[in-house]
């Protein structure tokens, strides 16, 4: 029988989603840990790429010190509202999941490297939940820019699912798609475990190496 709050595990139809606003939110566009941009446009030779993978607050800090990365900024993607609140997003009416915009330099850290972290600090075979966090909002995701990065993420999911196989665990979830609207959350929700050093992080691995990249 299917508990209470249900529902927020199946994705909302598109005619159902909450309607949204045509402005974005208001967002501090200056990183507060490194005190660079997190608000484009960025500069040409730059790649992006989202990563869905839990509540955004411990996902956002994975990737923020790496090496190569030049901003991050945590939001909502891969739903239908437009510019939507926290709040929406948590009502399971939107179709977002939070998510994480990294900017990085590809001449400095590849797209592997960011993959194995991703892949590494979180339970990809989950569907529509990370942990005790449940629903449509916390599913594990991978949005791209472009072919040759959708072609990397799916060789890198190939490569985990042998190794979690092996492990006993089941099949990917990972939703991976390209040309997905990145939209900002709100400013307190930006770099939160840095300003709440003591705040909630749900996130937490398999325990299964990934076999791509290096470790970061």
């Amino acid at each position: 029988m299917l508990g209470i709050g249900a529902f927020k595990q199946r994705m909302v139809q598109p005619d159902k989603a909450l309607p949204g606003r045509a402005t974005p939110l208001r967002v501090e566009p200056v990183h507060f840990v490194t005190g660079r941009p997190i608000v484009g446009p960025f500069a040409e030779g730059l790649a992006r790429v989202q990563f869905g993978m839990g509540c955004f607050w411990g996902a956002e800090r994975k990737f923020w010190s790496i090496p190569g990365v030049v901003a991050t900024a945590v939001g909502y993607s891969g739903g239908y509202t437009p510019n939507p609140s926290y709040e929406e997003v948590c009502s399971g009416q939107t179709g977002h999941t939070e998510s994480v915009l990294v900017v990085y330099d590809p001449a400095v850290v590849g797209l592997e490297a960011l993959l194995k972290v991703f892949w590494e600090n979180h339970d990809p075979t989950q569907g529509m939940r990370q942990g005790n966090d449940t629903g449509t909002q916390y599913r594990s995701a991978v949005y791209v820019d472009d072919d040759a990065q959708l072609a990397a993420v799916e060789a890198s999911r190939e490569a985990f699912q042998a190794r979690l196989a092996e492990a006993g665990y089941g099949a990917i979830t990972t939703e991976i798609r390209r040309d997905v609207p990145f939209f900002y959350a709100e400013t307190y929700h930006q770099q939160y475990l840095a300003k709440n050093p003591n705040g909630y992080c749900g996130l937490g691995g398999t325990g299964v190496s990934c076999p791509i990249g290096t470790a970061a």
